[in-house]
């Protein structure tokens, strides 16, 4: 059970690394991102900045469903 716990905090730190890259590069060139884009897809900039934040939401969720809440169980159990 120790090693699916490890796991489980692990997969954590990494998810939430990943979206804290994700966050600051978004902040930060967003509007570069954008015109990459924008290139590619006819996107106004309002639903880009929409569909990263809905992402950003959902990947939220996932990571707390996914990573944290079995993490917790884990944990809970081996106490």
């Amino acid at each position: 059970m120790h090693e699916l716990c490890e796991f489980f905090m692990w997969c954590l730190v990494i998810n939430l690394a990943v979206f804290v890259v994700w966050f600051v590069t978004f902040l930060s060139a967003g509007s570069t991102i954008y015109r990459i884009h924008a290139r590619w897809f006819d996107i106004s900039q309002e639903k880009f900045a929409s569909i990263h934040y809905r992402l950003m939401a959902q990947y939220k969720l996932a990571i707390l469903v996914l990573n944290f809440v079995p993490w917790l169980a884990l944990r809970i159990l081996a106490a």
